[in-house]
């Protein structure tokens, strides 16, 4: 059943791939008609979750975000299989770094680094990164269920000079990395929701007390990595820029969950700056009212 999904899927994504971007625009906005005005895909935790965290906006103000979002969803969707065959040149046009010398600095200091990104713009073109840099890049992920769908992914990122490594197996690679000398840049998506079981941290984000990712920065301590932030900013439709913001040079001698905090408050900065960028599909707020008393 895997690979008949595989198969039907595939030659759609192929083909869109090679479609100029004007063309994919247009199939961008009609697939916004029948995802968000028909289907309604998800409508209904958008709304829910743009009335938790934007209170002080109007019913009318937060129904434009959420218009707003789905259009930019179905744009992320069209961009991400573009991925399959975008050039080197054409990706580096409309993905654009504004400081790289401020990562390049820190390949000098020859450690490994950790960054810390959200699930906001476009964060599968942040992959271009990977073609601006010395050390081995890799992208921490949770596997797709479908292998075939999974070994795609793997192969998309590969034309970067991408590896993704599953989530569970994050902390051996780094280790051998480590064992071996091989210096490495590790992506870190750490804004939406971890299991209960796996709850050790909450902190406030978006003014709601919810349990947060902390793995980046206890495996930066373990393995004493430089830390960076990347702000991922929407220019125009298909045009995005990235800036790198420092997090710790020294995340050992950091208190505990210090730096998980303040990527918090930067990834809400760049939400309220312009929100309906961020991945508000997810149930990033579901245990909201479980956190255990002690």
């Amino acid at each position: 059943m895997q690979l008949l999904l595989f198969l039907i899927i595939y030659p759609f994504l192929w083909v869109t791939s090679m479609l100029p971007f004007r063309i994919l625009y247009l199939l961008s906005d009609a697939t916004y008609v029948l995802v968000y005005k028909i289907i309604g895909y998800r409508k209904k935790t958008v709304r829910e979750n743009l009335a938790l965290t934007l209170p002080h906006l109007s019913d009318k103000e937060r129904l434009i975000i959420e218009s707003k979002f789905f259009h930019h969803f179905c744009d992320g969707f069209f961009e991400m299989a573009k991925t399959m065959t975008i050039s080197e040149s054409e990706i580096n046009k409309r993905f654009v770094f504004t400081n790289l010398e401020l990562y390049q600095n820190l390949e000098k200091k020859q450690k490994s680094i950790a960054l810390m990104a959200a699930h906001y713009g476009s964060y599968e073109w942040l992959v271009s990164m990977n073609k601006h840099i010395s050390f081995k890049g890799y992208g921490i992920y949770k596997k797709i269920a479908n292998k075939y769908f999974d070994k795609l992914v793997r192969d998309i990122r590969s034309r970067f000079k991408a590896n993704l490594i599953d989530t569970k197996e994050s902390i051996n690679v780094m280790a051998e990395n480590q064992k071996a000398g091989v210096l490495g840049l590790y992506g870190f998506a750490s804004d939406q929701s971890p299991k209960m079981g796996k709850a050790f941290h909450w902190s406030s984000f978006m003014g709601i007390e919810v349990p947060v990712h902390t793995g980046a920065e206890m495996l930066a301590k373990k393995m004493d990595m430089n830390m960076i932030f990347v702000k991922v900013k929407k220019v125009k439709r298909g045009y995005y820029e990235a800036t790198f913001v420092d997090l710790s040079h020294n995340p050992r001698e950091v208190p505990n969950y210090e730096i998980t905090n303040k990527f918090l408050r930067l990834v809400e900065k760049q939400i309220y700056e312009a929100p309906e960028y961020y991945l508000w599909t997810h149930k990033r707020w579901k245990h909201a009212d479980k956190k255990p008393v002690n």
